[in-house]
């Protein structure tokens, strides 16, 4: 008895076994992951690929209306698509033409711009939230995401810099209502979903 008592000690001691609760170290299970840190978000997200199109382009994207026609400044897409690498985003965005009844998502002309840094701080939970600043040559883009628990989905509610307040996850999850834009309640959706996928 006292040998096989030893023995399970022994096992245990060199983690052969499962003994007691080490959540902590757990293996996530199948199809999940662990983004609970800026470092992790990060480290998964290099290389990868970042799509959005379709349904997925907000009403809103930085807070102004796709139907709006802001000349240079348009928010009308036809898709965008992100690469990051090194800790950047090279963005290549697929502009698209505002006509007289709103947004018409083809595609007119592209235009690519490359991050000089990314911040991605304040992470609750399991990336259920996090704040995030997107820095080009002449602006930024500020505001908070989320990375789906399998890490094939990522949302970016993003404004410009100077613009927002109450775009944090300390005020609120990603898309609550809590943003106040340019002194106006915002009630639109800028709610960037993109879908990650391996880089090309």
């Amino acid at each position: 008895m006292k040998k096989k008592l030893l023995s399970a000690v022994v096992l245990c001691a060199l983690g052969f076994v499962g003994c007691g609760d080490d959540s902590d170290g757990e293996t996530p299970p199948p199809g999940s992951q662990k983004f609970t840190t800026a470092d992790g978000i990060r480290t998964y997200l290099d290389g990868k690929s970042m799509l959005m199109e379709g349904a997925n382009i907000p009403s809103h994207p930085n807070g102004f209306s796709e139907d709006d026609d802001l000349g240079a400044v348009s928010q009308c897409y036809e898709k965008v698509q992100m690469t990051s690498s090194g800790g950047n985003f090279t963005v290549n965005s697929g502009l698209a033409t505002v006509r007289a009844d709103g947004c018409d998502h083809v595609a007119a002309k592209s235009q690519s711009f490359t991050s000089t840094a990314v911040l991605i701080e304040n992470v609750k939970g399991n990336a259920e939230c996090f704040d995030i600043t997107i820095t080009f040559v002449g602006f930024k883009q500020v505001g908070r995401g989320m990375l789906s628990e399998d890490g094939k989905k990522l949302t970016l509610e993003l404004f410009f810099e100077g613009q927002a307040v109450g775009a944090t996850c300390a005020a609120g999850e990603v898309g609550a209502s809590t943003v106040v834009l340019n002194k106006q309640p915002f009630t639109g959706n800028a709610k960037q979903v993109y879908m990650v996928s391996a880089g090309q």
